[in-house]
């Protein structure tokens, strides 16, 4: 063995050279004293005693984070140990996840280690028979569970601790034996806390977001040399990096603030002010209420509210959309300036933004912020929900609630938030699925949520609020707005409805025709309307936007003086460029010439932005009234000629709706296509359509918001469903859409983490899929230094959709062709074409048959 070696002490983490340089003892100290820090958090300690069961005493602390130290006790082992030696070890390396079971199973089959320090940690485990469940989760510290029962151990186990020549594994293990003693001189906790499944999984996602703190070598200077006096250190920098991070005392009023000091209005209205009156043990409230009625602000009163009452500690804002989540950002951002509360942290993995700041990412994981500071939790999408605020896409949030990689983490960081999801109507099947587990466990914790939607149906509120669905009479006869909350589900508080009431004047148009579409676009933006034409799928999007360049290229939304289109197939800092350009073009203070803009569901939800003509495609009924929401936004804009009515067009198949049934048929995102499982597509149920049309049909004039509930329920009850299946003879195409919402129903709640149930023992493997399925991009790429994209501005990650990256990791390398007008990407076999356009697919990889 190489004498550089000889007696070293374990080595718990490297320096960027990869040469030893903390102690094994010092790093298991560093995470240890951030759980103990988590678990003295009011918030979370609150909700550690909800998972409990029962309120947890210092000594009960002291056990969890004692607990915690023994998180990378598997780095003892000699065959981890050697990953550093210049000659390696006899059989090779191993990881020290593995080796940490080995370790414990030693442990519990009586083994002295840790010169019997453990004996007050296993012997409750014992007792209570869940030591294999606590150590699983231990080990589960980077994302994944680890469990005694599918590890494959080598053929004798006892032989992996083995002594070898110049490093005394059994020496370090009394070493960390006596630290875990000195520094932890008072444990002891109760059996019936042990046996908790929810604190089980509450401290298997707090001790991974440790270990991630914990392992930061600028908030823990790493030292190798081993220090009896190093645990009162540890504590001290858990302590600072806490707050320096956030998640301690994060910025917030020491007076709870004034709603005109929170939003910049004078008084509350509607939903704003009724929202005070929800009870504050109410776990669940919904809000239904008109688009413009200022749900977001209600949102922002009913956390600042929770917040000063010390309810919760942060706020996570879902919104279904990238482009909702940029605008967004910004006004909860200025929102917590106005009052000196926390920046507001951007949660859309690529855009790397906190407050004011901007990111670029740097190698080895770094991210450099034009502010010269740290914005720890903006940097990784794992970190995202560990933000004081944050504002992002709804996946990340569901990702909590999914048997998924670090899943456990992200639940024990939203634990202490307000989670509000807003336009909730538009979640399918399977993100109901998904949904409604994942609010149960945060409220089951005492966490709150916070449910928005202009048009939700009875159907979908009724299991939100675990009630039956009421007939689609009683459904229609319901109030609108309404406040509905978990403390008093029967009895919905009545806002008084003040947004902007509208006549609109639905028009159907027989095509759905790319051409067609962008005439009548380009028309009437001559005429000096600004036009909003949104389209069910990328492809119908792109081919309308080149039918209108071709026509009138200059009342095309543009960038940088070049015609442009919004989709969800752009880098992040083109996003960044088109988010403005639209707000720019159709916002408040927007142009007041003609122009037309395109693109895609990323327009319909929430933003406040304003057309004086719609174009949309068919969709149901429930994201249809959101697209109107759109239109005629705002009461106090000056409409030009012809445009003072609310219009909007609405693109139906030219061979109507039941050739869609036969076969099946799809398109531009309406009906289906066969699979081996039964069918699928975008919006497949033809009865809800059908219904949708015949509102169109049969109502020439619709007042807004005052038809929302008779409107969503004509056209989404399960009663209306029901009769339309019948009239048409659609029993076969009902019997396989309504299979596949309970297929899709089953995988979401089967692919759903319980955290009322046992820990589990393993996931799944199936994350690329969940991705796939939550709408979420797949892999980012890194870009050569120098890409410029179509808009003139360098890039530096492009991530195609999910289905495109089949077998692609993220981590190959990407060849860049620059071109005139775009360029072109090569990554694997893999090709794509990237222009004004967006990103589009030039060549798939070859598949192997069979």
């Amino acid at each position: 063995m190489d004498a550089r070696i000889t007696h070293n002490p374990a080595w718990g983490k490297t320096d960027a050279a990869g040469r030893p340089s903390h102690h094994l003892a010092h790093h298991s100290m560093d995470v240890a004293a951030v759980l103990e820090g988590l678990l003295r958090h009011p918030v979370i300690s609150a909700r550690a005693a909800a998972a409990a069961g029962i309120y947890l005493k210092p000594e009960a602390v002291a056990w969890l984070s004692a607990f915690a130290f023994l998180h990378d006790i598997g780095k003892l082992s000699p065959r981890f140990q050697a990953k550093v030696w210049p000659d390696g070890i006899a059989g090779g390396t191993a990881s020290h996840l593995s080796e940490g079971l080995i370790w414990a199973d030693r442990l519990l089959d009586g083994q002295p280690l840790l010169d019997g320090a453990a004996g007050p940690l296993v012997a409750p485990l014992v007792a209570g028979g869940m030591e294999k469940a606590w150590f699983g989760a231990l080990l589960a510290h980077h994302g994944r569970p680890m469990a005694f029962d599918s590890f494959v151990y080598p053929p004798n186990p006892r032989d992996v601790f083995r002594d070898v020549p110049g490093y005394d594994w059994r020496a370090e293990d009394r070493r960390m034996g006596a630290a875990l003693r000195q520094w932890f001189p008072e444990i002891a906790i109760d059996l019936a806390v042990l046996r908790s499944h929810r604190l089980v999984h509450l401290f298997a996602g707090l001790l991974a977001l440790a270990d991630w703190i914990g392992s930061d070598d600028g908030a823990f200077p790493q030292r190798r040399d081993f220090d009896p006096d190093y645990g009162a250190s540890a504590r001290a920098r858990a302590a600072a990096a806490l707050v320096a991070i956030g998640l301690s005392n994060p910025a917030w009023p020491g007076t709870a603030p004034s709603f005109r000091d929170l939003t910049g209005h004078p008084v509350p209205r509607g939903v704003q002010q009724t929202i005070a009156d929800i009870p504050l043990e109410a776990r669940l409230v919904i809000i239904e209420a008109e688009t413009g009625s200022g749900k977001t602000e209600a949102a922002l009163a009913h956390f600042a509210r929770l917040r000063s009452e010390g309810r919760v500690d942060a706020l996570y804002f879902a919104v279904p959309t990238r482009a909702a989540a940029g605008q967004l950002h910004r006004r909860i951002q200025e929102a917590m300036a106005r009052i000196g509360g926390p920046e507001a942290v951007l949660a859309v993995p690529g855009m790397l933004r906190a407050g004011l700041a901007e990111g670029r990412k740097l190698p080895g994981f770094r991210v450099l912020w034009d502010d010269d500071r740290v914005h720890w939790a903006a940097e990784h999408p794992t970190r995202f929900l560990a933000a004081p605020v944050a504002v992002g896409t709804i996946d990340q949030a569901l990702l909590a609630g999914l048997q998924v990689k670090h899943a456990p983490l992200r639940a024990a960081a939203l634990s202490r938030s307000l989670l509000v999801i807003d336009e909730v109507h538009a979640s399918d099947a399977y993100m109901n699925a998904v949904a409604r587990p994942l609010v149960a466990g945060h409220t089951a914790l005492g966490g709150h949520t916070l449910l928005m939607s202009a048009t939700l149906g009875a159907g979908q509120r009724a299991a939100w609020l675990g009630q039956p669905a009421p007939s689609q009479r009683a459904a229609s006869g319901l109030p609108y707005p309404a406040i509905w909350h978990d403390a008093a589900p029967a009895d919905p508080l009545r806002p008084d409805p003040v947004g902007y009431a509208k006549s609109v004047h639905p028009r159907l148009v027989g095509t759905m025709d790319a051409e067609a579409a962008a005439h009548k676009a380009v028309a009437a933006a001559e005429k000096g309307a600004r036009v909003l034409v949104l389209r069910n799928t990328v492809e119908a999007a792109v081919a309308t936007w080149r039918a209108a360049t071709r026509a009138r290229a200059d009342l095309c939304l543009s960038v940088l003086g070049q015609p442009a289109l919004h989709h969800a197939r752009f880098a992040a800092e083109d996003r960044r460029k088109l988010d403005a350009a639209v707000e720019q073009a159709l916002g408040r203070a927007g142009v007041t010439t003609g122009i037309v803009v395109l693109g895609t569901q990323t327009l319909e939800q929430s933003l406040d932005i304003d057309a004086d003509f719609l174009i949309t495609d068919l969709c149901p009924m429930d994201v249809l009234l959101q697209r109107i929401g759109r239109l005629h936004r705002h009461a106090d804009r000056t409409r030009p000629a012809g445009f003072e009515a609310a219009v909007a067009s609405i693109m139906v198949p030219e061979c109507g709706l039941a050739a869609l049934a036969d076969g099946p048929r799809f398109e531009n995102g309406l009906g289906a296509w066969q699979t081996a499982g039964g069918y699928a597509g975008i919006y497949l149920d033809l009865r809800g359509l059908e219904l949708t049309r015949r509102c169109i049909a049969d109502r020439p004039v619709w007042q807004i918001p005052e038809d929302n509930r008779t409107l969503v329920e004509a056209a989404t009850h399960p009663d209306a469903l029901a009769s339309v299946e019948a009239a048409l003879d659609w029993d076969e195409y009902g019997h396989r859409i309504d299979a596949k919402s309970l297929a899709e129903g089953r995988a979401g709640g089967l692919l759903s983490l319980d955290r009322g149930a046992p820990f589990p023992t393993a996931f799944p493997g199936a994350d690329e899929a969940v991705q796939t399925r939550l709408g979420a991009r797949g892999p980012s790429f890194a870009l050569p230094t120098g890409t410029v994209g179509p808009f003139g501005t360098p890039i530096s990650v492009i991530a195609p959709p999910a289905h495109w990256c089949v077998g692609l990791t993220g981590e190959e390398p990407v060849n860049v062709t620059q071109g005139e007008t775009g360029i072109r990407l090569t990554i694997g076999d893999n090709e794509f074409l990237y222009d004004r356009s967006g990103l589009s697919r030039a060549r798939a990889p070859r598949r192997p048959l069979g």
